[in-house]
């Protein structure tokens, strides 16, 4: 897909925003977890799988190409493909249905997810392979998902989900209602009926026998239930967005009860001759990846979004967290009054910016509050709208052949919030040629320890992150108390 296409497929698949339910319309799969970022999908990279095949059925198919646009598309990287081929072809060996295919898909996110489809299809996102810390961790999430494929709990899900779809389509033809905008404004992770209980016990139950009869460590469950956790509570400190919304832990919630339970479990396994970390392969393996959001499809830096590709940056207002996803970018500001969204539509080029205002696509538009703008050189257009608990903001902002949408919603209209309105409007401008080279991903760098290092020595050597000393701990699986030792190999994250 040519660039110039890949912004018109994303202008048409976020023309319609106006409820979280309807977000959810398009995703009907048996995932763990939620959304990715804002941008295209890349081309499809399938790890080399022996026989049996997955069945690949028209719908399956679809899925698939709608996990990778929700997902930023495929991570190629061989060295990662090559392990985790190795990995699953270990667990479908011992597991009780070696009859059974898989197919194993790095996701080109930085989110911490994995997920799987009745036919078979594995789903891991490359930052949930970034927080994994030996190949027995990420042998326990394969194997979980596995367990939900064997036990048929991901047919039910996405029997759940084609049922909630249903519903979605109702909300959808009742038209577009500002209050659900506010709604959407506020909450833009797609949601998806959670795995019970039951069948989340009985998948780790499934998993961790399935990891530990491979020979895989038994406790890299608990393990990395715990480090998802603290993974979560991490982003918890910085973010006033739900910090699980679209990691694994939103359906997959590492309860202190659920933690006992696998490591109850590893103990009926536990064979410390056999049983492997395979820690420094991993390591090796993991060498390098992407960390983060991937700067070629933009991504957020504190208040500020780049798309480099595009050749654009913004900044939301003071107090707002800024959030990447697959449909825009959402901007909540602390205590929730106040939400701002960015995205891109298509208008055609002979529409003026202020017809498409009052076209209809939103309700409640004040037309008498339409005014034509000019923003940093770019032509624009503005108007009010009204609902009865929120009131709105718009703007379209013309850029080269596309149109941007900055959408802000407010409990109450005051200076302030007008105020954030205009200035992050404002902020909109190019990129300098100078901005677009220095955008470069954050990657895992992994290093030996030397004399006289220590985690703080080390956390100082990060770039790109906040609360350097506790991200390192979470990536290298050390508690609060814990220190590095000469000669470990351990994760840094360095652009």
């Amino acid at each position: 897909m040519d660039e110039f296409a890949g912004r018109r497929d994303r202008g048409m698949s976020r023309r319609h925003w106006v409820a979280p339910a309807l977000l959810c319309l398009g995703l009907t799969l048996a995932a763990c977890g939620d959304m990715g970022r804002f941008q295209t999908a890349a081309p499809t990279v399938a790890l080399p799988r022996p026989k049996p095949a997955v069945a690949q059925t028209p719908a399956s198919e679809r899925e698939h190409e709608r996990i990778l646009a929700a997902y930023g598309g495929t991570y190629d990287d061989p060295k990662l493909e090559a392990l985790i081929g190795k990995t699953v072809d270990r667990l479908v060996a011992v597991s009780d249905r070696p009859d059974q295919g898989y197919k194993v898909t790095i996701l080109n996110s930085g989110a911490v997810n994995a997920f799987a489809l009745p036919s078979g299809q594995l789903y891991v996102t490359r930052g949930l392979i970034a927080l994994a810390s030996d190949t027995s961790e990420l042998s326990s999430v394969l194997s979980h998902e596995m367990a939900h494929v064997l036990s048929k709990h991901a047919a039910i899900r996405e029997d759940q989900a084609r049922q909630a779809a249903i519903v979605t389509r109702v909300v959808t033809d009742m038209g577009n209602d500002p209050e659900l905008t506010a709604l959407a404004l506020a909450k833009t992770k797609l949601t998806m009926a959670s795995f019970s209980r039951h069948q989340e016990f009985e998948a780790d139950g499934i998993g961790v026998g399935i990891s530990a009869r491979a020979h895989f460590d038994p406790y890299g469950a608990a393990r990395f239930l715990a480090a998802m956790e603290r993974n979560a509570e991490l982003k918890a400190g910085k973010a006033s967005l739900n910090p699980r919304a679209q990691d694994f832990l939103s359906s997959h919630p590492a309860t202190p009860e659920r933690v006992r339970n696998a490591q109850s479990i590893a103990r009926q396994y536990t064979s410390p001759e056999g049983a492997e970390r395979d820690r420094e392969t991993y390591l090796s393996a993991l060498d390098n990846i992407v960390y983060g959001e991937d700067p070629s499809e933009g991504f957020v830096r504190g208040r500020r979004f780049l798309h480099p590709k595009l050749g654009f940056t913004f900044a939301a207002p003071e107090n707002f967290t800024l959030d990447n996803t697959a449909q825009a970018v959402i901007g909540v500001r602390e205590g929730g009054s106040q939400a701002m969204r960015f995205d891109v539509v298509r208008v055609p080029a002979e529409q003026s910016l202020g017809e498409y205002l009052n076209s209809g696509w939103m309700e409640g538009v004040d037309k008498a509050s339409t005014e034509d703008l000019t923003i940093n050189g770019f032509p624009a257009a503005a108007a009010t709208a009204k609902g009865d608990q929120w009131q709105f903001k718009v703007y379209a902002l013309r850029f080269g052949s596309d149109v941007y949408r900055f959408i802000f919603a407010s409990r109450q209209k005051t200076t302030e919030s007008e105020r954030n309105a205009r200035e992050t409007v404002n902020s909109f401008r190019r990129l300098t040629l100078e901005e677009i080279q220095a955008a470069r991903p954050l990657r895992i760098k992994v290093i030996t320890v030397q004399p006289g290092d220590t985690v703080e020595s080390l956390s100082h050597r990060m770039t790109g992150v906040d609360r350097p000393v506790e991200r390192f701990r979470v990536l290298n699986g050390l508690d609060k108390h814990a220190q590095v030792k000469v000669r470990d190999r351990v994760k840094i994250v360095v652009d």
